[in-house]
């Protein structure tokens, strides 16, 4: 039996005064960390977020359609110039030689139908 416990036998009202200013859950402060707000915990990492994040973001693919082409290359490099993907929205008339890591199916019909090529690079 601790100390306390001990001291408060017999006693009517174990320190509150009243009968009933020692009734119910607000006599007891809360539960938990309730009302603690955030003075307690100098240093210590309670609030916030923690834990692991990703190093590299994911890079968005950088995409060009076939009505941006210039009508009047021959040949370009979409790689170097820092595009990943070419798309079909437009119109290409002329043959020209494409170079580029990736090509959608429309792409690629409507440079190879005007005489063109696409190399994957």
């Amino acid at each position: 039996m601790s100390a306390k416990t001990q001291r408060y036998r017999g006693s009517k009202t174990h320190g509150k005064g009243s009968k009933k200013k020692g009734r119910g859950a607000g006599g007891k402060g809360g539960k938990g960390m309730a009302g603690t707000g955030k003075h307690r915990f100098p240093g210590r990492e309670y609030f916030g977020k923690h834990g692991f994040t990703h190093p590299t973001p994911s890079k968005k693919e950088q995409v060009i359609n076939i009505k941006d082409l210039q009508p009047d290359v021959k040949e370009i490099n979409l790689t170097k110039e820092g595009y990943d993907k070419l798309l079909g929205t437009g119109n290409i008339t002329t043959p020209i030689q494409v170079t580029v890591k990736k090509a959608s199916k429309k792409a690629e019909e409507k440079i190879t139908k005007a005489g063109g090529t696409i190399i994957n690079g």
